[in-house]
């Protein structure tokens, strides 16, 4: 890693990870493949910020540390890229057994369970396929009734207008928002400067 950090796949620790690696990772890891227009790729982590802010407007109650969890859902991306779904799907058990042992060295890291509770890992799916709607209709060539059709309504009242970042400001916001989040679940302090909205 940038970092210096030496982290091992097949035994992740908890201590090699960083942040700032997880967003420089995932700013340059595009959705779709890269399939979409514009001057930059969507990348893991504006889709990330974008699944956070949704799940908090479906659950406006929702707690810091399960909205920490949402914007780190993909963070295991940051080293093995982002698989669409059916190639994940064809590599069965062992490609998800690996994705979550990371998954899990990455919550022990910054103070979240292990396991996200069941309620709360449904939560953050619906967000995410509500992104992936509108990604799929502004940026990746889907007309309404696709996009309906393979991920299903957004949430009543979100509208979004996606403008792919340049990968330094994605990583920039994503770090940003982590210590936001982090400081508003307890587990870290930062300027007071910084907000939970």
């Amino acid at each position: 890693m940038l970092s210096g950090r030496r982290l091992d796949l097949l035994d992740p620790s908890p201590m090699d990870i960083e942040i700032e690696d997880i967003a420089h990772g995932l700013a340059r890891v595009a959705r779709w493949n890269g399939q979409t227009i514009g001057e930059h790729g969507f990348s893991v982590a504006q889709h990330s910020l974008v699944v956070e802010e949704i799940a908090a407007h479906i659950q406006p109650t929702l707690e810091p540390r399960w909205r920490l969890a949402a914007l780190l859902h993909d963070a295991s991306e940051y080293v093995i890229g982002d698989m669409i779904s059916p190639f994940k799907a064809a590599l069965g058990v062992s490609y998800k057994d690996f994705e979550e042992r990371l998954e899990h060295a990455i919550h022990a890291r910054f103070g979240l369970p292990a396991k996200t509770p069941v309620p709360i890992k449904k939560l953050i799916k619906q967000a995410d396929r509500a992104c992936a709607f509108f990604e799929a209709t502004q940026l990746a060539g889907f007309s309404h009734a696709e996009s309906l059709d393979f991920f299903g309504a957004p949430p009543a009242g979100y509208s979004l207008t996606i403008d792919p970042l340049a990968p330094n400001d994605a990583s920039a916001r994503y770090v940003h928002r982590f210590h936001v989040l982090s400081e508003a679940a307890g587990y870290e302090s930062v300027p007071a400067a910084h907000d939970t909205e």
